[in-house]
């Protein structure tokens, strides 16, 4: 069974409810999915490395994943990288922030780039934009991760039915690439 680690920190629940649209994802396909929150000495290293594929969750906060998952699961990923213990594992990411652009991409770059750095392979969202509507998968037309816009303005304060199928769509992507090289 595919083994996908969803590694997350939320400060108002957003990214919280992103991250367990893309673990229904993955197990739409039958694989496993663990929601992994990142807090303070909280990370199962071992679970990381024992998975097949990880993805990155974390809301864009002036420009930059939280510092919270900056300092408790990247900065803290030392030995896994001097190890090379993710070289190899499929990675992937999903961000959301209040504002239409917010600095979305640099948090999704971000990601990226630590993934790099791990050896790790990076999985883009796949989806094309179907619409700018809040109940159009994709509707921020971003491709190399899910995107995610909570803004009062369009009638909730939560993801809207486009983002969270958007990132449903990405946990199972995911699964399925990593299933295809498992």
């Amino acid at each position: 069974m595919i083994r996908v680690a969803i590694i997350y920190h939320s400060k108002q629940g957003h990214t919280k409810i992103l991250a367990e649209e893309v673990a229904k994802g993955v197990q739409s396909i039958g694989s496993h999915a663990d929601l992994i929150f990142v807090a303070e000495n909280k990370i199962d290293w071992e679970l990381l490395n024992n998975s097949d594929a990880m993805i990155f969750g974390s809301p864009t906060y002036l420009g930059n994943v939280t510092g919270e998952y900056k300092l408790h699961f990247m900065d803290a990923s030392g030995d896994a990288y001097l190890n090379q213990k993710w070289k190899n594992k499929i990675a992937a990411g999903f961000t959301n922030s209040h504002s239409a652009s917010g600095d979305k991409l640099t948090v999704l770059i971000q990601m990226a780039i630590f993934a790099a750095q791990h050896g790790m392979i990076w999985v883009g969202q796949g989806d094309k934009r179907s619409g700018s509507g809040p109940e159009h998968i994709n509707r921020l037309g971003s491709y190399l991760g899910a995107m995610a816009q909570c803004d009062p303005s369009l009638g909730t304060v939560l993801p809207p039915e486009g983002d969270r199928k958007t990132a449903f769509n990405l946990g199972k992507r995911v699964a399925e690439i990593a299933a295809k090289l498992k």
